[in-house]
């Protein structure tokens, strides 16, 4: 699953890096799309079988934020498409960034609360 979710990233990624440098070519919209559907397989998919409810909220968010790219590629394609008469074209960037947002806070805590878990349980051996 982790080779997925980082192609995955990297699908993302790559499509957004060059699009913010004006490299504009028709198919860096469906290697984002494909992206973060994979994003989202792999999310939904990967479930916590512990019993911290905190870590399963964070789980939970993390798909949040998968859903958020998939919103975000549409909107991309849409802007492509002219979906929305009032749509300034980067209106997909405020989905990615929220996505990303969650994402980041995810990882960090989910790392921490673990971790400290951990500690917690090597505590109650001795």
């Amino acid at each position: 699953m982790g080779i997925v979710l980082s192609l995955s990233m990297l699908m993302l990624m790559i499509p957004v890096l060059l699009n913010l440098l004006l490299f504009r070519y028709p198919w860096l919209n469906y290697v984002f799309a494909l992206g973060a559907i994979g994003v989202l397989v792999v999310r939904l998919l990967d479930k916590y079988d512990g019993d911290n409810t905190r870590i399963k909220r964070l789980y939970r968010i993390s798909t949040v934020s998968a859903i958020c790219y998939c919103l975000s590629a549409y909107f991309k394609f849409s802007a492509e498409l002219h979906f929305f008469p009032y749509a300034t074209g980067y209106d997909w960037l405020g989905f990615l960034m929220a996505g990303a947002a969650l994402q980041i806070y995810t990882a960090f805590v989910i790392g921490y609360i673990e971790k400290k878990e951990m500690k917690k349980k090597m505590k109650n051996r001795n």
